[in-house]
């Protein structure tokens, strides 16, 4: 892609002695393909999660917890790329560990400063950026995509890892959590940060495109990407390696977790080879008069054995 021809020496070279370290995943035999079923892969921003109750700019009470438990079992998903989670131990209040297991970014962070509002009484936690993947799922962990964070500890990296979900291909997927406040166009005082962030996932997203799985970037991008001529998916979307033709799968549809909002920030982008077996996409919205215990509704797709 022409974006990533301009990226500094340094930071090519690191992206590839990551993606060569990685070890070829095995390949599901024949035979297991008769026990295949669908993988839905899920994305939701937990909203400054805290492991102690009444912690964070989003205090909660162990109601809170229950209930943001009881709408990611719902869910149901097999993968979940989430964001805001300060520790494995938060994660987990919402993601059953008899389910899931926990994979966060190594990144700690340097979380200072108090929360404004109605709790300016209380200070930052750290956002980490993790995964909660289904115990029977084997996978494999790369080293976290530190590039994202631009040399600044406040900045996310990605999490990087690949699945073998039994009976189907193995499937790449990294999740990621870019920085707020450039939803749209170049000019707002955060695009400078985000523009700057791309070159970086997007020679992530080449050197997956030239490797031999399929992938999947999950996350809050904090970018309308559906809009109409959007900069940032032109610049990753444009098919050079030819794998990077890549799939929006909330393409064409309006969000209904917030009247505030006609379009997504949270994505999930599909490879070439990922595209086709998508099967269904979905928003999960809070129920009338359930409290909206984050500011961001889990999405989800389906992707057919």
């Amino acid at each position: 892609m022409k974006i990533a021809s301009i990226l500094p020496a340094a930071l090519l070279i690191a992206l590839a002695s990551c993606t060569a370290s990685d070890r070829a995943p095995r390949l599901p035999s024949p035979a297991a393909s008769t026990t295949a079923r669908p993988l839905t892969l899920a994305s939701w921003n937990l909203e400054f999660l805290a492991e102690r109750d009444g912690m964070g700019c989003a205090p909660r009470t162990p109601q809170d917890y229950a209930a943001m438990r009881r709408i990611a079992d719902r869910l149901d998903a097999d993968v979940i790329a989430f964001q805001e989670a300060e520790t494995p131990a938060a994660a987990a209040r919402v993601f059953d560990p008899a389910r899931y297991r926990i994979v966060m970014e190594d990144r700690p962070g340097a979380p200072s400063g108090s929360c404004g509002g109605a709790h300016a009484d209380k200070a930052f936690i750290r956002q980490a950026v993790g995964f909660a993947i289904r115990k029977e799922i084997a996978f494999e962990r790369h080293a976290d995509v530190t590039t994202l964070m631009l040399g600044n500890p406040q900045l996310r990296s990605g999490v990087d890892v690949t699945l073998m979900p039994k009976g189907q291909a193995p499937i790449r997927l990294l999740a990621v959590h870019l920085k707020s406040g450039c939803f749209s166009g170049n000019t707002a005082g955060a695009c400078p940060t985000l523009l700057a962030q791309i070159p970086a996932l997007e020679a992530w997203i080449d050197a997956a495109a030239r490797g031999p799985l399929r992938f999947a970037v999950i996350g809050d991008w904090n970018r309308r990407l559906a809009n109409a001529g959007d900069t940032v998916w032109r610049e990753i979307d444009d098919g050079d390696p030819a794998n990077a033709d890549l799939r929006l799968a909330d393409d064409g549809i309006k969000p209904s977790c917030d009247p505030r909002y006609d379009a997504f920030i949270d994505h999930i982008v599909l490879d070439r080879r990922a595209g086709p077996a998508m099967r269904a996409f979905r928003e999960t919205p809070y129920a009338p008069g359930e409290a909206h215990h984050s500011d961001h509704c889990p999405i989800a797709v389906t992707l057919a054995p």
